[in-house]
């Protein structure tokens, strides 16, 4: 085992992350906390610090105007130790190389979190989907199914919906990638018609709610007297604020990239929901005083679901942040720096790792219904989600308060411990 080597190379990526800022500094950081609670060998420390391995392809993209662009597609497989890969293809400008790096170690400590026999991985496309005509987004993704081919498969690593992407998007991935013997195993997120499962896309919005009630009752707060706003209103956001609200809770603001809306006596979710169907945003909501974005943030509420993308939470505005909780919906929305303000007054974080897992577990459901050729009801979905969500929260939240440590630390060290331990028992820390 050559640690030197592999230390070198994580001290080039810290940097390159950024050290304490960026997704991939926080990833780190929160690695860190738990390697030092797990006084982690540091032969191991060496081989989970970094990505087992990388491929970025470039794949051509014709203009309207008849000239071509070459758009930088990543993958990214962090660990595959416990099993293949396992995450998400997201669209994004925003999608740097150090944030699909950040974002594949994320996934591997959740699907280890949730015991799914998989590692971590994450893709991405680097261009803004919104801007793409149907048919030129189409072709650039079955050209980056086909470029990533090598390093992808049922048993390899599993790619999945993410940011900007859909169950379109997994069908068409599937229908390019190779033949495979796995057939509808390759990807998961897939059309109800293409093998996916049922429940899989309320799957996120479901665990996100589930958590979100376990801390409430974990807090003494009754749901039927407390309060949520929601930071996000897409696949994530809208379903776990239409879930809280079935159990009681009243949701007072919601935002999304364009606008926000508010009404102190409880937004009507059928109403906005019709709304941003009809618009295609919250933004002009007229059962709802009008509200700027960010300041959804700020709100005073029990329960707070940033649930759009990373780093919306910073040492800039967590002073202003007045929820008594907060259930990350989205993949790293609070910095480290934040997180560290947060918790010196009192507010208690419920990491994405545990709060948005839904999503990999009913991919780990798909995956297996499409392996047997046996596909279950949604009634039995969504239970088996729900038992592996509790689960999971009695497992953190119990260390948490055995060792004094925030909920965070408590969802890493327990994923960082199960990864090693894979690593050791396959006899070498290659």
């Amino acid at each position: 085992m050559m640690t030197a080597p592999a230390a070198a190379i994580g001290a080039r990526l810290h940097r390159s992350g950024g050290g304490a800022r960026g997704p991939l500094g926080d990833a780190r950081a929160q690695f860190e906390a738990a390697s030092r609670l797990l006084d982690l060998d540091p032969a191991l420390h060496a081989v989970l610090s970094v990505p087992h391995r990388e491929m970025t392809v470039m794949l051509p993209l014709r203009r309207p105007d008849g000239t071509t662009e070459m758009v930088a597609g990543h993958r990214v497989q962090h660990s595959l130790a416990r099993g293949p890969g396992k995450g998400g293809i997201r669209f994004s400008a925003r999608a740097d190389l150090d944030t699909v790096r950040a974002l594949a170690m994320w996934m591997t400590w959740k699907c280890a979190l949730f015991d799914l026999p998989f590692g971590g991985a994450k893709g991405a496309i680097v261009v803004d989907p919104a801007g793409l005509e149907r048919s030129d987004h189409e072709r650039l993704v079955r050209r980056y199914a086909r470029a990533v081919a090598p390093i992808t498969g049922a048993d390899t690593d599993i790619p999945a919906p993410d940011v900007g992407s859909g169950a379109d998007e997994m069908a068409w991935m599937m229908d390019a990638a190779p033949a495979s013997g796995a057939g509808w195993g390759v990807v998961t997120g897939k059309p109800l018609a293409l093998g996916g499962s049922q429940g899989r896309a309320a799957a996120t919005s479901l665990g996100v709610a589930t958590v979100a009630l376990l801390a409430l009752e974990r807090a003494g707060i009754d749901p039927r007297e407390a309060t949520a706003a929601v930071h996000g209103f897409g696949k994530v956001g809208r379903g776990a604020a239409l879930e809280l609200a079935r159990a009681g809770v009243r949701v007072v603001a919601v935002a999304d990239v364009r606008g926000g809306t508010r009404a102190v006596d409880g937004l009507d979710l059928p109403a906005l929901t019709a709304h941003v169907d009809a618009t295609g945003s919250v933004a002009g909501f007229a059962d709802g005083d009008p509200l700027a974005p960010a300041d959804v943030l700020t709100e005073a509420v029990d329960v707070l679901i940033p649930a759009a993308v990373e780093g919306v939470i910073t040492h800039e505005n967590a002073d202003r942040v007045r929820a008594r909780i907060i259930v990350e919906g989205a993949n790293g929305p609070v910095t480290s720096t934040a997180e560290a303000a947060l918790r010196h007054r009192g507010i208690e974080i419920v990491p994405d790792l545990l709060a948005n897992g839904g999503g990999v577990v009913v991919s780990y459901f798909e995956w297996v219904q499409a392996r047997q050729g046996w596909w279950w009801d949604a009634a039995d979905v969504e239970q088996r989600l729900e038992r592996r969500m509790r689960e999971s929260w009695r497992l953190v939240s119990g260390r948490a308060s055995a060792e004094g440590v925030d909920l965070r630390t408590a969802a890493t060290a327990l994923a960082v411990e199960r990864v090693a331990a894979a690593v050791r028992a396959r006899g070498s820390e290659g």
